[in-house]
């Protein structure tokens, strides 16, 4: 037994001298060295030795197996960059295919429509502010003008991370992208407070609009979602009114519905906002049926006391938000019925779009 570890090792020796490129190198080290090698096959083969020849057998081969490798690095640095390069044509796997198919990605109708609407906004002077989705308290609710014991921070309303009860400062999964107002506007103010040119606690205005992810405990159902994503706008300035809101939302419905759509204004309470409204817009959410009134979010002008609480004097400067859900601006847009489509991953669903 100890004779054919001798006569592999001659023959692997014998054979590594012929390699001369990487894919002989690599075809050796597969033959020898590898999981169903010969020298593994040799290692496998120590219950059929002698039981008293077996510790002289098992040193014999461990030693091969070390020596081998060492014979295999050794030719691969001889070898150098034929053993580091494959011989053949070389593939550019970045270059566009020029086979058709079918089966063209695309982008998922919610990207679409932020996008589309990001545009649309854009045109208005609007740039996009992002914030994160794991929110903590202050920001979610106490700078939003949310007192304490308000329904909205109920538990059992909102996802926390957090015992509420037992944290100052519960994190949780925002419940609202109005966190980003806040945070655009704290770093508004950090900025002016290096800037002699201002006034009231900013120095220049603010108009950002925040697309994201919210999170609600609700009963899913064709218009409702555990999960689903707002778009959040803020326009701070030195003599903005709940006229100048009217008009940008009604510019925002004629841009992105056409000329004929139809935006109204409810009184309603939020608050974070003074005076509030709830916003509609006539929109056909399925094709068999007549357009109708459907309610996309809340809006009004921003609170002396949201302001106020991120350092922006109120009696300098006033502002309006709006806030509402992308899923119904997909679904007027597109006539899709049911909210649960866009998230089931149907392709014959998403083929249509």
């Amino acid at each position: 037994m100890i004779e054919q570890l001798d006569q592999l090792e001659a023959a692997a020796r014998s054979d590594l001298g012929s390699a001369t490129d990487a894919a002989s190198l690599e075809a050796w080290r597969v033959t020898y060295l590898g999981t169903k090698g010969r020298v593994r096959a040799a290692l496998g083969a120590t219950k059929d030795v002698p039981k008293e020849a077996r510790p002289a057998y098992g040193q014999r081969v461990n030693a091969l197996s070390a020596a081998l490798e060492e014979a295999y690095k050794a030719r691969r640095a001889q070898l150098g960059d034929a053993a580091a390069t494959p011989t053949g044509p070389r593939i550019d796997v970045t270059e566009p295919s020029i086979a058709w198919s079918r089966g063209v990605g695309r982008r998922h109708v919610l990207s679409r429509v932020i996008e589309e609407l990001a545009e649309v906004f854009g045109r208005m002077g609007f740039s996009v502010a992002r914030g994160p989705e794991l929110e903590d308290d202050e920001h979610n609710f106490v700078k939003l003008n949310i007192p304490e014991h308000h329904p909205a921070r109920d538990p059992a309303d909102n996802f926390y991370v957090d015992d509420p009860a037992l944290t100052l400062r519960p994190r949780m999964l925002r419940s609202q992208t109005s966190t980003v107002q806040v945070r655009t506007m704290e770093a508004a103010v950090a900025r002016a407070a290096a800037s002699p040119a201002a006034l009231g606690g900013l120095a220049e205005p603010i108009r950002i609009i925040a697309p994201g992810r919210v999170y609600r405990p609700d009963t899913v159902d064709a218009t409702h979602s555990f999960m689903f994503h707002q778009l959040e706008g803020l326009a701070i300035d030195t003599a903005l009114s709940l006229a100048d809101l009217k008009g940008t939302l009604a510019s925002f419905a004629r841009a992105y519905f056409g000329p004929e759509a139809q935006i109204r204004l409810r009184p309603s309470f939020f608050p974070f906002t003074e005076p509030s409204a709830e916003l509609d817009m006539m929109i056909a959410l399925n094709p068999d049926q007549p357009a109708r009134w459907i309610e996309l979010g809340g809006c009004g002008m921003v609170h002396p006391s949201v302001l106020r609480a991120c350092g922006i004097d109120p009696e300098r400067w006033s502002g309006f938000a709006f806030g509402f859900g992308i899923e119904r601006i997909a679904m007027g847009k597109y006539g899709i019925p049911d909210i649960r489509m866009l998230f089931e991953n149907d392709l014959r669903f998403l083929q249509q779009l």
